[in-house]
């Protein structure tokens, strides 16, 4: 009796019934009528149609000036195709030659401000699985990780036996080539203020981190940094290490204030100075101006007008099957073990 007694105590493994494990509370089980079917595609194309429209008007109303110059800022002399490679090579890393070009911009439309100024590289692989790990985030954020080197800042990662601030290759290979705009003589100012993520600026690079012992290598890979101003303040290398998803990218250098008027003639004085010759690399100055929707991008309005096109042709394909060929609706004739009763 003791016994009984205690197994039957025991508690049960079955679980307490439940409609929700049982899957028997309410449910929406909507019946997909052909008229249901046609409406929904209707509704998708009469609402995509109308964005993708949309999208690519504000798209065309971008104003947009690309300018390639790493052909053009090479001298005469460098640029004759046997020896092209090897001589712009040699010109763009000797600290003596000289790497001003000046270029003319004519403004095609008016550019209302702000206008944003990027550099744009091309046969960049920023995402390259091991030059994305080559940075220390917690070195960047806080001064008690300045010798908390990892692995994957190498070999950028001390000069001598002191640590490099900030290591890895991403700053180490920070884009250096500079611009100064003028109209008729006229010097036109560049805003460089608050043009990184608001983040990157509070929570990622610490205002009292300072840059040390910063391409000061035998190599030189890209810009330098100034020792006495936070990384907080350094928006150019905050910008820079944003990696970028593709081998042609751009990134912000600044930001015009006063608006371009069709017509005028923008001089551009370049400091030729960051190595794309090497890898083979491109190198563009843009203007641009925004609109709703940002900067030109017309593969957003496209894909609109795609998906919304593609629901309205199937629509209409319903619609005529089934009026030239409608079928009942639940008609079980249509069942498998009526179509074939012999079960052959």
């Amino acid at each position: 009796m003791g016994e009984g007694t205690s197994s039957s105590s025991k508690k049960s493994r079955k679980p307490d019934y439940s409609r929700f494990t049982q899957q028997e509370l309410p449910a929406c089980k909507p019946i997909l009528t052909p008229q249901w079917v046609v409406t929904a595609f209707i509704f998708l194309g009469i609402v995509f149609i109308p964005i993708g429209l949309a999208s690519l008007s504000a798209s065309e109303k971008v104003v947009e000036i690309i300018d390639r110059y790493d052909e053009d800022c090479i001298p005469t002399n460098y640029s004759k195709p046997e020896l092209a490679y090897h001589d712009r090579v040699t010109h763009i890393q000797n600290n003596k030659s000289n790497k001003t070009c000046i270029r003319n911009l004519i403004v095609p439309k008016k550019m209302k401000h702000p206008i944003y100024v990027y550099y744009q590289l091309d046969n960049f692989y920023q995402n390259h699985r091991r030059y994305v790990k080559s940075r220390n985030d917690e070195q960047l954020r806080d001064p008690k990780y300045k010798d908390d080197l990892k692995k994957t800042c190498a070999p950028e990662d001390m000069n001598g036996n002191e640590p490099v601030i900030p290591c890895g290759l991403i700053a180490w290979s920070l884009f250096n080539d500079t611009y100064g705009f003028s109209i008729k003589g006229i010097p036109l100012p560049i805003n460089r203020k608050n043009i990184s993520w608001p983040s990157d600026r509070k929570h990622k690079f610490g205002s009292n981190v300072y840059p040390k012992n910063f391409q000061k290598g035998g190599l030189i890979g890209g810009g330098k940094l100034n020792e006495s101003i936070p990384l907080s303040e350094q928006e150019d290398l905050q910008i820079w290490m944003r990696t970028a998803a593709l081998p042609l990218f751009r990134k912000l250098y600044g930001k015009v204030e006063y608006d371009l008027e069709a017509n005028e003639k923008i001089s551009v004085v370049i400091q030729n100075h960051y190595n794309t010759y090497t890898f083979g690399g491109k190198k563009s100055l843009v203007l641009s101006t925004t609109t709703w929707i940002g900067g030109r991008n017309n593969f957003l309005g496209i894909a609109y007008l795609a998906v919304g096109g593609i629901c309205l042709f199937v629509a209409i394909t319903f619609i005529l099957m089934y009026v030239i060929k409608p079928r009942p609706f639940g008609d079980p004739a249509y069942l498998s073990w009526n179509l074939n009763p012999t079960g052959n």
